[in-house]
């Protein structure tokens, strides 16, 4: 039994195909590969950068499928199909949106791969695929890398990818984390962890959790054992991590180079409202220090378009990123995703430009789709856009380079900041316009 396993990509500027030149390797896809059994072939295909193999023998064809990929994964859906081979498509849109997958698919799978895959796998083989695959609870986090020849000789950057946890202990408006992980926090030994970064040999690490630091004694417990492996990491993060002092030296003592956090807003009426009181702005800067102090450097997340910014959003959130000098920010306007509370808020208040954004044609990669409350959606796209492109200029570079503290800290902050910052320019100026699909 031969099964492919594709990563779709966005999709076209102008009639070129959009390809990053810089991926990780996509983790959808090695958990599938690993769950499979040995005697199955299966192969690894990411669209982002290869060509569809359409012309191979193949007897299943399965797509994990984010929001963003969701019409380009359907055109590659609908032509497997047409030549006659059965699809199945998974992923966090297709387990929200599950009636508009079946249309493209011969099964959908709701959920983890692990609470379903193996039966698929098992179905397909006998000729008998359900149309619908759903867990009935959240399973353990599945051991992964086991078969990692699935991405050999593919051109993704020389980074580790590895997964600890699912999950978060927040539920931020916006986010779909939580409604697809059910609510659970769930983690791999740390054993299993280890060993599973020692086989790769590499010394570059990317936890991809949601937040490494939602379960911080489980936290502890994984630096501890990380120490003695000499690796410099990365993941994502809830800044309160800063005010457990024992967590932070744990982080710095096993490798942490740089933290993902999502700051979201510098207005606390906005935090209230996408439900993240939690978060203290008159705090943020004295954390971001401590941070700092530690070696440890920060790419920041924003979200534009809750309804208490206004036009001047823009340059107030730029101008206090710059006097941060982060490491890498994202000014991104509010994304209704389906199977949020938000998606759900603004259709009831019949503030949705796109019914279903991901599909519409009409739809291009950085437009707002949404009315907002403060502002007009044409200036949140603007002003959104040049918040990314200013920061991302070569004098934005520059001057955000100038931080000795972390950026600076040592020679390997210091390529990474460069190496990363010129890539990420890129992409965003790429990007912007996308036609999806």
């Amino acid at each position: 039994m031969r099964i492919a396993l594709i990563r779709p990509g966005l999709g076209r500027l102008e009639m070129r195909r959009y390809r990053s030149r810089a991926c990780l390797e996509p983790k959808a896809l090695q958990i599938l590969a690993d769950l499979s059994p040995e005697d199955v072939e299966v192969s690894a295909i990411d669209d982002r950068f290869e060509d569809i193999p359409y012309q191979e023998h193949w007897d299943l064809v399965a797509l994990s499928v984010g929001t963003f990929q969701a019409r380009r994964a359907y055109e590659i859906a609908d032509r497997f199909r047409g030549q006659g081979v059965p699809v199945v498509l998974g992923g966090f849109h297709p387990s929200f949106c599950p009636e508009e997958a079946a249309e493209h698919a011969d099964a959908v799978a709701d959920g983890e791969a692990e609470g379903c895959w193996p039966r698929i796998v098992e179905d397909a083989g006998r000729g008998r695929l359900r149309p619908r695959y759903q867990r009935k609870k959240s399973p353990e986090p599945a051991p992964s890398q086991r078969r990692r020849d699935v991405f050999r000789y593919k051109s993704y950057m020389p980074v580790n990818v590895i997964q600890f946890g699912r999950g978060c202990n927040h539920n931020c408006d916006f986010c779909c984390i939580r409604a697809f992980y059910r609510n659970g926090l769930q983690h791999r030994p740390v054993t299993e962890v280890v060993a599973e970064i020692a086989r790769a040999g590499r010394k570059w690490i990317f936890f991809v959790d949601d937040n490494l630091v939602a379960d911080r004694e489980q936290a502890k417990q994984l630096m501890q054992a990380l120490i003695p492996l000499g690796i410099r990491w990365t993941t994502q993060a809830s800044l309160d991590f800063v005010d457990d002092p024992d967590l932070l030296a744990l982080m710095v003592r096993s490798g942490c180079m740089s933290v993902v956090i999502g700051l979201e807003s510098l207005d606390k009426s906005n935090l209230r409202q996408m439900n993240k009181g939690w978060a203290q702005v008159t705090d943020y800067e004295r954390q971001l220090a401590i941070v700092r102090d530690h070696g440890i450097m920060v790419y920041a997340t924003f979200v534009f378009g809750y309804d208490n910014d206004g036009p001047d959003v823009f340059d107030r959130t730029l101008d206090f990123a710059m006097e941060q000098k982060f490491f890498l920010a994202n000014f991104n306007q509010l994304q209704p995703y389906p199977g949020t509370r938000l998606y759900q808020r603004l259709q009831k208040e019949d503030r949705l430009i796109y019914d279903r954004w991901w599909l519409d044609p009409r739809y291009r990669f950085g437009e707002a789709v949404f009315h907002p409350r403060g502002m007009t959606a044409d200036q949140l796209t603007e002003g959104s856009q040049r918040a990314r492109t200013s920061f991302h200029s070569f004098a934005g570079i520059g001057r955000r380079l100038l931080d000795r503290k972390a950026n600076l800290a040592n020679p390997y902050n210091a390529l990474t900041y460069l190496l990363v910052n010129l890539s990420s320019r890129q992409d965003i100026l790429r990007k912007q316009g996308l036609k999806l699909g």
